[in-house]
């Protein structure tokens, strides 16, 4: 199955040649001419990279950023343009984007980048911890059955390239892998998102809506944060894993499907079903086999192969090494988000950095927002002062400071909501 491009571009020669750049290189490619354009093909088909100008008309390359990083938070996105500084490559990958080009560029540099960032998608696993090369083990085995997994752990642990890791293992690796976050979108969205709509079925529903499971058929869809899902969706979904099928908004009549289901939740789920927050009957199917990712700080012996891997992947074709002074600080820090975190540790340094060696002080620059903050109270006084400041430099948009934090929208939220019942003022757009 061939690999599906998006390429967004007001520029009609340049979406041309990059078309036929990209088809000759064996993608299949589709084109948008803005961004509004763009968000329609997106909500038609299933994409596994968009490439993107930055300024066009409507819908700018950054608001398209925006819009994907809500929806399809693991589609990874490459941002064009005509001019850039380090400073404008710094801030387009802190709001999300994978990667920056500058025009013009040739087809090698871009043929490189669309490598890497696809490479991501499909979830390479770097290693060197017994526990991790049991848990591919695990999931090697769970992949030759249809039985329905539940990946725990936390936030920016891997849990997404576990998931795809097993269905790139399984019959259906040649069949879509659909990726849904549960958390990102409200009750009556979400619904529409998983099950499609009919024409007609409500106001608005100008045409017949694929759903994610139809889109998924005969392949694999991830629910990831199913623990955020509204508890009547969490009934349509029990159906969905008993029935094998599932209801159209506005349709008559179920429609059969033939999907392999994985869940991820960086929740206490068990916590959740006690508290009546999660059904337990659907924690049950979908606990058939479970596959808990440990964190980072608990498997350091992977950090030296992650970084390793992550320099070659951001440093552009350079020769760009580590010291092991660098290394020894790595291995100290307590990583609170993750893998996600080291990724974007490293990206910073591979940018920021004009050396052939990323050194201590490259990374302790980094972090010097951090360290300023370590003594000025406890933790959760820390942790506090981080988000409202993430929020202040994004001009309270969530989705940038969720991504500069290495954390989920979804808790974001929840912090968001128990500082402003503490009183706390929370510099945050309303939407």
């Amino acid at each position: 199955m061939k690999t599906n491009v998006l390429v967004v571009d007001d520029d009609n020669h340049m979406r041309i040649a990059l078309k036929e750049s990209l088809a000759r290189a064996g993608y299949s490619v589709s084109v948008a001419e803005d961004g509004k354009e763009a968000l329609d093909e997106i909500e038609r088909r299933i994409f596994d990279l968009v490439i993107t100008d930055v300024k066009m008309p409507h819908v700018s390359g950054i608001d398209l950023l925006n819009h994907i990083k809500e929806s399809r938070p693991f589609m990874p996105v490459i941002l064009m343009t005509g001019y850039g500084t380090v400073q404008d490559a710094v801030k387009v990958i802190k709001e999300g984007a994978y990667d920056y080009i500058q025009k013009p560029f040739n087809t090698d540099t871009l043929y490189g980048i669309v490598k890497r960032a696809l490479g991501v998608k499909n979830g390479k696993i770097v290693y060197a911890s017994r526990v991790m090369k049991d848990i591919l083990l695990k999931a090697e085995r769970v992949a030759k059955s249809d039985a329905t997994v539940l990946v725990l752990g936390e936030s920016g642990v891997g849990k997404e390239v576990i998931s795809r890791y097993i269905h790139e293992n399984s019959d259906r690796h040649d069949k879509s892998f659909v990726a849904v976050n549960c958390a990102a979108l409200p009750e009556t969205l979400l619904e529409s998102e998983l099950f499609g709509y009919e024409k007609g079925a409500f106001t608005g529903a100008f045409a017949r809506k694929l759903g994610k499971f139809e889109l998924a058929d005969k392949g694999t869809i991830l629910l990831d944060e199913v623990t955020e899902m509204d508890p009547r969706l969490q009934a349509k979904l029990l159906r969905v894993l008993q029935e094998k099928e599932i209801e159209v908004i506005g349709s008559k009549y179920p429609k059969q499907v033939n999907v392999r289901v994985i869940a991820t939740t960086n929740r206490n789920i068990n916590k959740y079903v006690s508290e009546g927050k999660f059904r337990e009957d659907l924690y049950y199917r979908l606990n058939v086999f479970p596959i808990t990712v440990p964190p980072l700080r608990e498997r350091k012996e992977d950090i030296p192969p992650l970084v390793e891997y992550l320099l070659k992947k951001h440093a552009k074709g350079m020769d760009v090494g580590i010291d092991s002074e660098a290394i020894s600080y790595l291995k100290e820090r307590p990583w609170r988000g993750n893998v996600r975190e080291l990724e974007n540790l490293i990206a910073r340094a591979c940018i920021l950095s004009n050396s052939s060696v990323i050194k201590l002080t490259h990374l302790t620059d980094i972090d010097c927002a951090s360290e300023s903050v370590a003594g000025s109270g406890s933790v959760k006084d820390m942790e506090t002062k981080l988000i409202l400041d993430a929020l202040k430099s994004v001009k309270g948009n969530r989705t940038k400071a969720a991504l500069i934090l290495g954390i989920t929208v979804r808790t974001l939220r929840n912090k968001i909501h128990e500082y402003k019942t503490m009183g706390i003022e929370v510099p945050v757009k309303e939407y």
